[in-house]
């Protein structure tokens, strides 16, 4: 009988059960999606719950727990494990939503060709997406005449360890996009900003090549944890 009057409770408290204008979903269409809390737009990706739980229930552990979406997105399944019944789907789900926000503001940034005028406008556009990177990603902005964003892209070839390949995989870039200038960022996954004697040497022939090539280097900035370094701010790209 016990079992009989759970199974009653959690279909009682399943959204399908609310009155419409409480729905997540049935809010988002009548209001708009930016009426909705943290919770309630989370609720709307688990789409349902699990056993006793409804996706409202569900998604207000989830935000209790990590607090925001930035601390839910580099996280791997071991930091979901709590969440009995919550699958690696949903989880998959929840991820690809904080990167389709990140890509989107990237994409914001392209298409307003954005003029870059210190390294803070660069460190403004960059730190969301790369202060929490588990591993080192270097990005390439690409820059025309009037210092606007031609395009942001990302150096798959080489590391800074290794500057050749990616010293040429960034001017062949530069060059396909007709950049009159560059603005190298890559991070540091330790949080700590400083350059180390790699990122140094890399800087010095970055410059020297951009120089022979007639495309100027107009800084190089290394993300950490709400910290950055610029190369051209320290006065290190003469």
């Amino acid at each position: 009988m016990k079992e009989g009057l759970n199974n009653h409770k959690t279909y009682k408290n399943a959204i399908k059960n609310w009155p419409k204008d409480d729905r997540p979903r049935e809010k988002l269409f009548k209001e708009g999606e930016h009426k909705l809390s943290d919770t309630e737009l989370l609720a709307i990706l688990l789409r349902s719950g699990v056993k006793g739980e409804s996706a409202i229930d569900l998604a207000r552990k989830i935000k209790q727990k990590f607090k925001t979406f930035r601390n839910m997105s580099h996280t791997d399944l071991r930091d979901w494990q709590e969440f009995k019944g919550l699958g690696q789907a949903k989880i998959a789900q929840i991820k690809a939503a904080i990167e389709i926000g990140r890509r989107f503001r990237e994409e914001t940034i392209r298409e307003n060709k954005i003029r870059i005028r210190s390294s803070k406008t660069v460190v403004d556009i960059m730190m969301f997406r790369m202060r929490d990177l588990k591993k080192e990603v270097f990005k390439l902005l690409l820059l025309n005449s009037q210092n606007k964003i031609i395009d942001i892209t990302e150096i798959t070839e080489g590391t800074v360890n290794q500057a050749n390949p990616i010293i040429r995989e960034i001017f062949h870039k530069a060059l396909q996009a007709f950049a009159a200038s560059i603005i190298c960022v890559h991070n540091h996954p330790s949080g700590n900003p400083a350059p180390s004697k790699e990122d140094i040497e890399f800087t010095k022939e970055l410059s020297y090549v951009g120089k022979s090539m007639q495309i100027r280097v107009l800084d190089h900035i290394i993300i950490g944890d709400n910290k950055y370094y610029s190369f051209a701010d320290e006065g290190e790209l003469k």
